[in-house]
């Protein structure tokens, strides 16, 4: 019976205990031996069995391993079909709300991460793209447009080009002391630009607003890329232009270390899947060298 190991996969209450977890997030090794309390071989021994199952699936990005539950999948409809039973017992749902302060500490911690490098956020980031002008090279794929929007926007030195090529230009970012940085930049007579406080999964923009916008080096440092890109969507008019620039896939450990990245860069392949995910059509994807063996792409896209 091809149902067998998806059963006896769940007869134990630590696996479906994770299932249950990664049912709603997808979390790495670490993350995970944190919130359940066990050893790492432990959790380890389990998050195998239910792999090999099918129940989830591992994604590895550079030396890390981070896991979910299989969606798309005769094993994913299976998994669906739990969550009512699993909503009905009080240790999932306690996990469940553990894994919901965890993840809350993991964003406080980037936005404390963002905010103490704030004033030395240009010269690092120009440590990693080198002599690179990366502005200039998004610049260079932006035409005129009425609302442009710079989603991440940092300190600021991108959204005061998108300003001359746009009618009006909103900066967005997570980091209060990086809008300090940006708003430097920017005098209270100009009227045609304006700083937001939000979070890309969450922005703080209506609906079908912006002609243009723009993901700037922000995609790796989130731990659900697709939701920026999402919402990226939702406040993009019909045939709007969404650009994005990353890191290709690379195995540059230190860029975890060094720059908070959770990804490390993304293949082409990863970019068009998100893409088509999102409701966008691909346009462009061009390619440039950095330093290190590691690329930048920049990929222009139009909402369908």
């Amino acid at each position: 019976m091809n149902c067998l190991p998806q059963f006896k996969a769940l007869a134990d209450e630590t696996r479906i205990r994770l299932l249950n977890i990664l049912m709603h997030n997808e979390l790495n090794v670490n993350e995970i031996v944190s919130l359940l309390s066990m050893g790492q071989p432990r959790i380890s021994r389990h998050l195998r069995v239910l792999t090999d199952s099918g129940l989830l699936k591992c994604r590895r990005d550079g030396s890390w391993a981070f896991y979910s539950a299989a969606r798309d999948t005769e094993a994913g409809a299976f998994v669906a079909s739990l969550q009512p039973l699993f909503q009905k017992e009080p240790q999932l749902t306690h996990d469940l709300e553990n894994a919901a302060h965890l993840i809350s500490e993991r964003s406080r911690h980037t936005r404390n991460f963002f905010n103490a490098i704030a004033p030395e956020w240009n010269d690092l980031q120009q440590e990693m793209l080198g002599e690179f002008n990366l502005n200039r090279a998004i610049l260079d794929c932006v035409e005129n447009a009425r609302f442009a929007v710079d989603l991440g926007c940092g300190t600021g030195e991108l959204l005061a080009g998108l300003r001359e090529k746009a009618d009006f230009a909103v900066g967005v970012d997570g980091s209060r002391n990086m809008l300090d940085q940006a708003q430097k930049l920017f005098s209270p007579m100009q009227n045609n630009v304006e700083l937001r406080l939000g979070e890309l999964e969450h922005l703080p923009l209506e609906n079908s607003e912006a002609d243009l916008a723009v993901l700037s080096m922000v995609l790796h440092h989130l731990p659900k890329p697709e939701k920026a890109v999402l919402e990226a969507a939702r406040i993009l008019k019909k045939d709007g232009i969404l650009i994005i620039a990353d890191f290709e896939k690379h195995t540059n450990e230190e860029m975890r270390k060094k720059f908070g990245d959770r990804w490390l860069g993304f293949s082409k392949a990863e970019i068009r899947a998100l893409l088509k995910r999102s409701g966008f059509i691909e346009q462009e994807i061009k390619v440039f060298p950095l330093k290190k063996s590691i690329y930048l792409t920049i990929t222009t896209a139009r909402k369908k």
